[in-house]
């Protein structure tokens, strides 16, 4: 799993090739044992969960990087190198 990002003890990584999401473009953030995918577009909670305060900052984050995620959505299909992303600071 190409991690693309860290701050605050989260980490943020992206693949592109999972059944159960069907193609629609997330990435996927954990933070201790807690983990979620998330919407691109929406920056809804696909599947899991995340502490408050580490889901406010995680779509605080993806707010801020809205199109380097999609970048790198496009470049994992490609099966291409990810790009790394600023942490959140």
């Amino acid at each position: 799993m190409p991690r693309i990002s860290f701050f605050y003890g989260i980490t943020i990584w992206m693949y592109h090739d999972e059944i159960h999401h069907r193609g629609r473009p997330h990435f996927h953030a954990s933070y201790g044992e807690d983990e979620a995918s998330v919407d691109l577009e929406s920056l809804e909670i696909l599947a899991g969960e995340l502490p408050p305060r580490a889901r406010r900052l995680v779509l605080e984050w993806a707010r801020e990087h809205r199109e380097e995620l999609r970048d790198n959505w496009e470049l994992a299909r490609a099966h291409q190198p990810l790009r790394p992303i600023e942490p959140l600071r």
